[in-house]
């Protein structure tokens, strides 16, 4: 099976970084399966759909984390360094997330 891939460029997180992503992930992960468990027990329709709109707002936060931590360090070290198109990128993103 042929390995997916969104893009060849990587960022290396500081131990922190990971550490404060992962957990929040691991957060939402815990969240799906308490639906799951929701579900399987059938779960009134308005409890359930408010423990999703709780993953959902998990997720949004943790995407303006990692969003935070795009901006302070791989679009302005590119703009640092002089890669303009890192502005273009960063735009085409912030279209793609406000959807």
């Amino acid at each position: 099976m042929s390995e997916i891939k969104c893009c060849e460029r990587k960022k290396l997180r500081t131990d922190e970084e990971k550490r404060a992503l992962i957990s929040r992930l691991k957060r939402v992960a815990g969240q799906i399966g308490g639906i799951e468990r929701m579900i399987e027990n059938d779960a009134y329709c308005p409890d359930v759909l408010i423990q999703v709109s709780a993953v959902t707002n998990a997720l949004k936060s943790f995407n303006k984390e990692l969003l935070a931590c795009h901006i302070k360090s791989c679009v302005s070290d590119d703009i640092r360094a002089g890669d303009e198109a890192a502005i273009d990128e960063f735009v085409k993103v912030l279209q793609r997330l406000m959807r």
